[in-house]
């Protein structure tokens, strides 16, 4: 490892880390409600439909949050958002989903909070590791379209889910599951856009963002992160702000 790489990523995780990145960021919906159940479920929700544009995907977040009145791990076990969502309803809801994927999503929600308490819980009997739970988001929700399928691709956006329930201590990050995934297991949320950071620093050699790709990142940032390698996607978001600050300035 570079140690002047190493050196500029510490101080981008310490500048970056900050409860000033949760504005227009997903994870700021999470803080939007009260107790673990509903912080939860909220940023399930929020990790389920980030991708593409924020400024497209960040209001169809809201509008679960406001349907759900602040209240949505009752929300989904209660089955209300039946009112809302319908599962003949075909038209669009976000990009690639209709209201129809989010009905079964919110659905297999439903079914999993009322059979194991929690999301929490079900990954907790189901995984030991990050990526034991990455697999078994997989298998429960793999068929709704909203999750992928399998453990193939780089699964970012479950990746940064389990980074929001598990690493403790953070401004950003919840550490609800904490207890039982150890942050040391978590995995780097990788995306084409991460990637082409990570490449310009020399972490990576892939060009193709998959799970073998996001471990190998996830291997380097825990040579400078050793307790905390997911303090490295705090740093690359911090180096790809100001490549961009020193590209367009």
């Amino acid at each position: 490892m570079d140690k002047s790489v190493a050196s500029i990523l510490r101080d981008y995780a310490r500048k970056y880390e900050t409860a000033d990145f949760l504005q227009g960021d997903p994870s700021w919906f999470m803080h939007r409600v009260s107790g673990s159940a509903n912080r939860e479920m909220m940023a399930f929700m929020a990790a389920g439909l980030s991708y593409g544009s924020r400024a497209q995907f960040l209001p169809r977040i809201q509008w679960l949050l406001d349907s759900a009145e602040g209240e949505p791990d009752a929300w989904v076990r209660e089955g209300a958002f039946c009112s809302c969502l319908s599962p003949s309803d075909r038209s669009c809801y976000y990009r690639l989903y209709t209201k129809a994927d989010m009905y079964a999503f919110l659905e297999r929600c439903r079914k999993i909070l009322n059979e194991y308490g929690s999301l929490g819980e079900y990954v907790e009997t189901s995984s030991g590791d990050a990526l034991g739970a990455v697999k078994a988001l997989c298998s429960a929700f793999g068929d709704t379209a909203v999750v992928p399928k399998d453990a193939t691709s780089a699964c970012k956006r479950l990746c940064m889910f389990l980074r929001w329930m598990v690493r403790d201590g953070s401004p950003v990050d919840l550490g609800l599951w904490s207890g039982f995934l150890n942050k040391r297991s978590l995995i780097m949320p990788l995306d084409t856009h991460v990637l082409t950071e990570a490449g310009r620093l020399g972490l990576v050699k892939s060009r193709n963002a998959s799970m073998n790709a996001a471990l190998g990142l996830t291997r380097a940032m825990a040579e400078i992160f050793p307790d905390d390698p997911l303090k490295g996607d705090f740093a690359l978001f911090g180096y790809g702000v100001n490549q961009n600050l020193t590209i367009f300035a």
